[in-house]
């Protein structure tokens, strides 16, 4: 019996493909197991000590696990990781209900029309993320052009306490992550083949059956990744909760700052990182997960 012929050996391939494992080895994985070691080792005050020592002709791996314990049992840490995920939740569903219904009115749009479109979608990327930030506090502060405007109408006695709350925290970060939900869903639902609606209106469905049944199951890939992108930079995000936040919106990324630069504790700020960088993964795997099943749809169509 004849062996199958081997598959010759494709430079161009593997460069292909080792330049994205590359950078990722160099960029993530290099950085990530540092973090992890100084997160685990024992300090003298001045250099963090070797995880594997050779003492008396035996190999010992010293791994202090306190940190971890301390993240656990203290409270604080707890309630900022939590914050972390709800905030980034409902960034997240705000950003979906909000990007869905603009997404869809891009792809129906005239295909002259989608291009300028895009470009609005995109153009707050050509200011400087901090300055965008920045103006929100302009605009929600009491004294601001939100509540000056609400004032002059007539619509409010006094100044609506807007800033460092919950409120403003919620608002800058959908305002910030909002163009990420919009542009995958517009990518899977430019692409939808219209006949499948006409189909669907010709069998007796209703137009909000159809969007239920038929649109919605067929962007399904373009939500988890919108929902991903908004969510995962959500989670370890600093620059918006601390200059539209307040104590009650305390995340993560602050804690981490605050062990790295004000307690001058890199040990624990480091198992600080590793725990976020853990919760991070688990939705990039259940991403992961759907991008494998649509790809084998794909490729059993």
């Amino acid at each position: 019996m004849a062996s199958a012929p081997s598959t010759p050996f494709n430079l161009a391939r593997f460069g292909v493909i080792a330049v994205p494992y590359g950078w990722l080895l160099l960029f993530f994985l290099v950085p990530f197991f540092i973090i992890l070691k100084i997160s685990i080792s024992e300090s003298d005050g001045i250099r963090f000590q070797d995880l594997v020592q050779t003492v008396d002709g035996v190999l010992e791996i010293k791994a202090k696990w306190s940190n971890y314990t301390f993240i656990a049992s203290d409270a604080i840490y707890a309630v900022a990781y939590w914050n972390a995920i709800k905030y980034a939740t409902l960034t997240t569903v705000l950003c979906l209900l909000i990007g869905y219904p603009f997404a869809y009115f891009m792809a129906r749009a005239p295909e002259h029309l989608r291009p300028v479109l895009l470009m609005l979608v995109m153009l707050p990327f050509w200011t400087s993320f901090l300055l965008r930030i920045y103006a929100w506090k302009g605009i929600l502060a009491n004294n601001g052009l939100l509540n000056s405007a609400l004032l002059g109408m007539g619509l409010i006695d006094e100044p609506l306490r807007i800033m460092n709350t919950p409120i403003s925290l919620t608002i800058g970060m959908v305002y910030a992550y909002l163009p990420f939900m919009i542009l995958p869903l517009y990518a899977h639902l430019v692409k939808m083949d219209v006949r499948l609606l006409e189909a669907a209106a010709d069998l007796g469905a209703k137009p909000w059956e159809t969007f239920r049944l038929v649109t919605i199951p067929l962007s399904k890939a373009g939500i988890i990744a919108g929902s991903m992108l908004v969510f995962i930079p959500c989670v370890g995000e600093y620059v918006i909760p601390e200059l539209l936040g307040g104590p009650e919106t305390l995340m993560i990324a602050r804690v981490l700052w605050d062990e790295f630069f004000s307690n001058n504790d890199w040990a624990m700020a480091s198992a600080v990182a590793v725990t976020m960088i853990v919760l991070i993964l688990v939705p990039l795997a259940v991403f992961n997960h759907f991008q494998d099943q649509n790809m084998a749809k794909g490729g059993a169509r």
